[in-house]
């Protein structure tokens, strides 16, 4: 089986390459993904350099062009609404002026479509079912298949509060966009700009801190329920997040390897980022912020 060497990766370049299915890992460190796919797929793997450090910049470099197919999308960054990155309320800066609905033929918006309310996120099993159904329908297109997972959050270890906040004010831009928003945010049953007080007391806390390592790590932690604090006691924080991440990447590479298994031509698993621990200062993962953990993805072609 073939393996990256410590060779600068080459770039990514995903319509550079032949491929009919792209499974997506969201935040999927190289690393973490070397040390298990073995378990769960066969194929040839890569470490390649990815346009970006996070999903609004790997989205709007990557997908330049007018493209054919169909992305199902976890993320809502990544949406059919037709608003630019730069205008959503999302909670951090970002002046990219791209939307997915300008270069994708058809975006399936499964962040908004097949969400948890109970965990904050899509499930990796709902994502499969999604793309299964379409394969059932006779479709022959081209389709990237986007997980969520391994990013945050981290199932069975917390809730998805940032991700909760991020729906909200892109469902709000959608709504502001086509005159439907009411006056206090709330539209078609979501919360618009409404955040909860957990959500509230975490941007005032960020906004206090800047980017200081304490506001990135608490970026992380805020996901986490309170059954964690005994295993961040005892191991530390980046141990205990690195093992998060890795039982998250388990429960998507069980569900892809699971729809793979019905994909009939040539399949292409990678990551639109990493994710950082610690590594220089970085935690989580944010925009234009080229090391490592964060730009060093997967290019897995599955035999």
């Amino acid at each position: 089986m073939q393996r990256s060497t410590r060779t600068p990766p080459k770039e990514q370049d995903v319509f550079g390459t032949d491929w009919d299915y792209l499974i997506v890992l969201d935040a999927c460190r190289y690393d973490a993904f070397e040390s298990v796919y073995e378990e769960y797929l066969d194929g040839d793997l890569e470490r390649r350099r990815s346009p970006g450090s996070a999903t609004p910049e790997w989205a709007s470099k990557t997908f330049t062009g007018q493209h054919d197919l169909v992305y199902f999308s976890t993320i809502p960054f990544i949406n059919s609404l037709g608003i630019p990155l730069c205008d959503l309320r999302w909670g951090a800066s970002c002046d990219y002026d791209w939307a997915a609905a300008d270069h994708i033929d058809e975006v399936v918006d499964l962040w908004r479509e097949a969400w948890d309310d109970d965990l904050g996120a899509v499930t990796p099993e709902a994502v499969t079912a999604a793309a299964r159904e379409r394969l059932d329908d006779g479709s022959d297109r081209r389709m990237v298949v986007h997980y969520l997972q391994p990013h945050a959050p981290y199932l069975r270890r917390g809730k998805g509060r940032k991700l909760r906040q991020i729906r909200a004010g892109v469902t709000d831009a959608g709504d502001r966009s086509r005159g439907t928003a009411t006056p206090d945010g709330d539209a078609d049953g979501y919360r618009g700009v409404l955040r909860s007080v957990g959500d509230d007391l975490r941007s005032r806390v960020e906004s206090a801190l800047g980017d200081s390592r304490l506001a990135m790590q608490l970026g992380m932690l805020v996901e986490l329920d309170v059954a964690a604090l005994a295993d961040l006691r005892t191991d530390g924080v980046a141990a205990v997040l690195k093992r998060y991440h890795e039982e998250n990447l388990r429960l998507a590479l069980e569900s892809a390897a699971d729809l793979i298994e019905d994909l009939d031509g040539r399949v292409v698993v990678t990551a639109d980022h990493g994710e950082a621990f610690g590594e220089q200062g970085v935690w989580e993962h944010h925009i234009e912020t080229y090391i490592p953990p964060l730009v060093d993805v997967p290019w897995l072609v599955v035999e």
